[in-house]
């Protein structure tokens, strides 16, 4: 996984330093990277090309987690703790995504532009799942869509905390630091709640 990741990285940073000009800049707004916000407060800040790859490719990998989250949700006769974890993945992910995109939005970046898509090139090495496995877990039901669910969202976070550590270690934007820490911790329980509810289907 670390070979695709730094080739992922790799790809990513040289398509984020053509859209920041090949140079860092001063944010002119940041956001509350408090739980469960909205963009709104105005921090300014330093940024560079490894703060934009890390929102250009997150918001695409949060946006599946949510999908994923309500896939599950939608169905009868899943275990309690998954449509639980399903719920709070979903409360957590969901403002995250509209954070990274006022910090894309502050930054000057059109994330809606097909330039600037963070699903291009992402693979299951980033946790990300293939199509199939989106049908899969959408066609399952019961015991059977409740494990899947939790293998698939292990992976997951597995990708996400490789991506955010990334950041943790290249970034510049405190929020974006911030927010990238409070992944690392969160999903790491997530992963740990989710194996142990595994280990009892």
């Amino acid at each position: 996984m670390k070979i695709r990741t730094t080739a992922l990285i790799s790809s990513a940073l040289t398509a984020t330093l053509l859209l920041a000009g090949c140079s860092a800049g001063t944010a002119p707004g940041g956001v509350n990277t408090g739980e469960n916000s909205a963009p709104s407060s105005a921090e300014s800040g330093s940024f560079n090309a490894a703060d934009q790859m890390f929102a250009i490719m997150m918001i695409p990998h949060h946006q599946q987690a949510v999908e994923m989250a309500d896939l599950v949700l939608e169905k009868a006769d899943i275990d309690e703790r998954v449509s639980e974890l399903a719920q709070q993945i979903k409360a957590a992910q969901d403002p995250e995504i509209s954070i990274m995109e006022g910090w894309l939005r502050g930054w000057g970046i059109d994330y809606d532009s097909s330039e600037t898509s963070g699903m291009a090139g992402m693979g299951h090495g980033d946790g990300m799942m293939s199509d199939a496995d989106m049908d899969d877990l959408q066609q399952a039901e019961g015991s059977e869509a409740s494990r899947l669910f939790l293998e698939q969202m292990i992976e997951h976070h597995e990708g996400a905390i490789v991506m955010a550590q990334a950041q943790i270690d290249e970034g510049e934007f405190p929020a974006a630091i911030e927010l990238a820490t409070a992944i690392v911790s969160a999903q790491t329980e997530e992963i740990v709640t989710m194996q142990a509810i595994l280990d009892t289907l």
